[in-house]
């Protein structure tokens, strides 16, 4: 009797122990999803469109004619396969810019998401055909690593220094874009305490109103960034993510973002960091197509047994 209470004994702890090992394996293996695919928890809209799309092939843009898959990368439009209302709209809090390569392959870069899915918040130029920034400077800012840019939530303290730096700056026919500016020329004799707290109270009103980035191979890049400009632009340099690309150039650190990726996920750290607003994915549809992309492609690897 007591030897089959112990074989009994024996096999119930050998049961729980198993049960604890398949416990340990099953959290692993979630941890290793997460790693494998840190893009799987984004709030986005229905892949469908570009699923029946997929299986549809190639399409025709619907303003050049080109045969394309997704979406034309030339005139920044989806292919007549993926109809535009079932693509998701992004609204941004600022306005970007993206300074594209001459000599960056279209179909390769990802900048073309950003228009597609936030069509009145993005410009994409080629070089050298881009805006001149200097009368705007102090509300702009850069995304580019350098010896002087910041990070994202520092960009509060230098602003201000922008802005008393150019308020006595050249005139700007635009005057719905800078009223902040032109209110402080004119209050700042009649009241400096009034003007102070408006500098303080920049949760209320962002001065920053436009970003750009670089479309571009990190080895393309110095033409661009030396560009005269681009000088004296407020620099702000991403650091704490790593790129999901999957063209990831050789030699260069994993911190190193596509261009779909600095804008996304400057756009969370502005929002959480300058907006002082709680993140709920409001610009995860960013990477609606980025996300679909990656995870079609690594599928095609796991398949073929690559890693």
């Amino acid at each position: 009797m007591s030897l089959n209470s112990s074989t009994f004994l024996n096999q119930e702890s050998h049961q729980k122990l198993k049960r604890n090992f398949e416990c340990l394996k099953n959290s692993q293996q979630t941890t290793s999803s997460l790693q494998d695919n840190p893009l799987q928890n984004l709030q986005l809209a229905s892949w469908e469109v570009l699923e029946k799309a997929q299986k549809n092939g190639r399409s025709k843009c619907p303003r050049c004619g080109s045969s394309r898959m997704f979406y034309c990368y030339s005139c920044y439009v989806p292919v007549e396969t993926v109809p535009t209302k079932e693509i998701p709209v992004v609204k941004l809090p600022l306005k970007i810019d993206i300074i594209k390569h001459p000599n960056e392959t279209d179909g390769k870069s990802t900048a073309v998401h950003a228009k597609l899915v936030a069509p009145e918040d993005v410009t994409i130029y080629t070089y050298p055909c881009i805006p001149e920034y200097e009368e705007k400077r102090h509300e702009i800012a850069l995304i580019f690593p350098g010896p002087n840019s910041i990070s994202v939530k520092d960009i509060i303290l230098h602003l201000p220094k922008n802005v008393e730096k150019n308020v006595s700056c050249g005139n700007d026919d635009d005057s719905s874009a800078e009223p902040f500016l032109k209110k402080a020329k004119i209050e700042t004799k009649e009241d400096r305490n009034l003007i102070e707290y408006k500098s303080n109270s920049r949760s209320e009103d962002t001065v920053l109103k436009k970003v750009i980035f670089i479309d571009s191979t990190w080895n393309q890049t110095n033409k661009i960034i030396t560009d005269e400009r681009l000088q004296g632009l407020l620099q702000i340099e991403l650091k704490t993510r790593k790129t999901c690309f999957w063209r990831h150039q050789k030699g260069k650190p994993d911190t190193y973002l596509s261009t779909i990726e600095a804008i996304y996920y400057f756009l969370v750290d502005y929002h959480q960091e300058v907006l002082k607003e709680s993140y709920k994915g409001q610009y995860d549809n960013l990477l609606f197509f980025f996300s679909f992309m990656y995870t079609l492609i690594k599928n095609a690897k796991n398949s073929a047994g690559k890693e």
